[in-house]
């Protein structure tokens, strides 16, 4: 009856989301009836101790990055930034592989450490113009954008600075190029099969005349600033948010230590603040990378951004807080189904299973799928059974970089439900 628990509330919550429904209004929902049902004494304290703790935590941590996100990605629209390296991607790869460019310029952002969640505010005018002009169905660029960023770059490529190639690194003890030739077979896999279904998609919508649509919401402002820039200096944003983040998150660990402390409060007996930096250094890297790419934007473009601004930047400012608010709901859902018996049922299940690499595999991608998050249902799946996976496998001769590799791909698999999390891909698109 508990699994059952379980898989109902994971069940209503994608049927609402398919239905349209609010994710930041039935993710509480869902949960709470969970724990209605597990045992009603316990639902305020759950709601307020858990859901509302996670929910809250993860906005504290993202929220900037989602809005600094959509930001940067207005301001290289209006700039004519976005328009100049669409025209020149299009004049070298052609209109016919306007699919392929955008996977190819996700790859790059977020193999280049860009956050998940900003690559979609960073790509999403590039998409939307390229898909515009070679007449594309729009309803096409969320599962583009996805294919670039978020499975191939996320977690199968060596040396990926993603968290889902970092986590297994702690149980482990490898690093993040473990197991190099299984994660670039699994990454050409990967990406030969999505372009190869995206490409399908595309030849059946141009068989029945459908192209890329009216009326559609959203849609990327025209550049009114006259002749398009140079496509070189379009791209020195992109660029530098690449470099600095990965020259932030070299330095931040040195600069600060292992731990900030301060006092909050001149007047008063205010008790110090203490920042663990480990834990904020890939977010401190994107936010800081961000704002210079911001601010190279508002340098190299200063006239066309400027008597824009401050129009065309509310609806992704209000955008962006409202992708915060939906994946944070569904942060929390994940953490309190987690903590569900049903829950524990479903991860001592998957023990019996014999195949080290299948154990692991299933293991890690159903409790993805079922925390609804790419990197919680790994932390909890390692956090779990890391060792009961090391032994078996040492037992049968399989190498650690082999496990790394295996757990990190399997994350990116069942996150994919309607219900996925914000620590493994972003909210819906702006599509």
């Amino acid at each position: 009856m508990s699994l059952i628990i379980v898989l109902a509330a994971l069940a209503f919550l994608m049927y609402m989301a398919y239905r349209g429904h609010s994710v930041i209004l039935f993710a509480p929902i869902a949960a709470m009836a969970a724990v209605l049902v597990t045992d009603p004494q316990l639902v305020a304290p759950v709601f307020t101790g858990l859901f509302m703790d996670k929910m809250v935590g993860f906005i504290k941590n993202y929220f900037p990055v989602f809005l600094l996100g959509a930001i940067f990605g207005k301001l290289m629209e209006t700039s004519g930034f976005a328009q100049a390296i669409v025209t020149s991607v299009m004049r070298i790869v052609g209109p016919k592989r306007a699919m392929l460019s955008i996977v190819l310029v996700g790859a790059i952002l977020t193999y280049g450490g860009v956050s998940l969640f900003v690559v979609v505010f960073a790509v999403y005018p590039f998409a939307a113009e390229m898909f515009r002009q070679s007449d594309i169905p729009k309803r096409l660029i969320p599962a583009t954008i996805a294919l670039g960023a978020f499975t191939f770059t996320m977690d199968a490529l060596p040396g990926t600075p993603q968290i889902q190639n970092i986590i297994p690194t702690t149980f482990f003890k490898t690093d993040a190029y473990a197991a190099p030739v299984l994660g670039l077979v699994g990454a050409a896999f990967v990406l030969a099969i999505g372009m190869a279904y995206l490409e399908w998609q595309r030849r059946r919508a141009a068989a029945r005349g459908e192209g890329y649509g009216k009326q559609h919401s959203n849609e990327p402002t025209a550049y009114e600033g006259g002749t398009l820039p140079h496509a070189l200096l379009a791209i020195v944003p992109l660029v530098l948010v690449g470099v600095v983040n990965k020259v932030l998150t070299t330095v931040i660990p040195g600069f600060y230590g292992e731990s900030v402390s301060f006092n909050p409060a001149v007047v008063g007996a205010a008790k110090p603040v203490s920042v663990p930096v480990a834990a904020s250094t890939a977010i401190w890297a994107v936010e800081g990378a961000l704002l210079v790419g911001i601010l190279s934007v508002f340098v190299l473009a200063w006239r066309p951004v400027v008597t824009s601004f401050a129009e065309s930047a509310k609806p992704d400012i209000s955008g962006s807080l409202l992708a915060t608010m939906n994946t944070a709901s569904e942060y929390g859902f994940g953490a309190v189904i987690a903590s569900l018996a049903g829950f524990l049922t479903v991860a001592e299940g998957l023990k019996a299973i014999p195949n080290p690499l299948v154990n692991e595999a299933i293991s890690v991608t159903a409790l993805a799928g079922i925390t609804g998050a790419a990197s919680g249902g790994m932390s909890i799946a390692l956090g779990a059974m890391a060792d009961q996976f090391i032994a078996n496998a040492q037992a049968s001769g399989i190498p650690m970089e082999v496990l790394h590799r295996v757990a990190s791909m399997a994350s990116g698999g069942m996150d994919t439900l309607p219900t996925t999390a914000p620590s493994s891909r972003c909210s819906p698109s702006p599509a």
